[in-house]
């Protein structure tokens, strides 16, 4: 029996006026948010896909389908939480997890601390465990020309 695992998440929203844009939890001040059929959370929707994919579960997508509407405008903090719950009721806790927010705009310097701190709080994780990197696409494709952003979380959990 395996003591330990990892997995591995990805997500990619596309920007549009008029929305919240919510990363890790975190409302970021910007003109344009994440459409999604919950709130678009990139960095949560990765974070929970990689805890998920590290227990061997169902990934967010089968747990939370965009067709099912009781998740029509869901709080991907709520969501996580459900994950959180799932992967103890498998037997395992997270140990860390790691981050890279792709994005051309909003700059995302200024918010990782934000960001960290509330993804540990999320995870019940030390700071020290939660890593968040933000990377610009160098002006590349639909991240790259502002009208998307995206995130890969990678997660090691522990049999609890």
């Amino acid at each position: 029996m395996q003591s330990f695992r990892t997995g591995i998440g990805y997500d990619l929203h596309r920007l549009a006026s008029g929305r919240r844009l919510l990363l890790g939890g975190v409302e970021i001040p910007h003109d344009h948010g994440l459409i999604g059929h919950s709130d678009a959370d990139v960095v949560l929707h990765a974070v929970c896909d990689a805890l998920l994919g590290a227990a061997g579960l169902p990934d967010i997508g089968d747990l939370f389908p965009d067709s099912d509407p009781a998740w029509k405008d869901a709080d991907s903090r709520q969501l996580t939480g459900r994950v959180l719950t799932r992967v103890s009721d498998a037997g395992f806790a997270p140990v860390n997890v790691d981050v890279i927010i792709h994005a051309e705009a909003p700059k995302l310097g200024p918010h990782k601390a934000r960001i960290r701190a509330s993804l540990a709080s999320l995870l019940r994780l030390n700071e020290e465990a939660v890593g968040v990197k933000a990377k610009t696409n160098e002006g590349i494709g639909e991240i790259g020309t502002g009208q998307a952003i995206a995130c890969w979380a990678a997660a090691l959990i522990r049999r609890a």
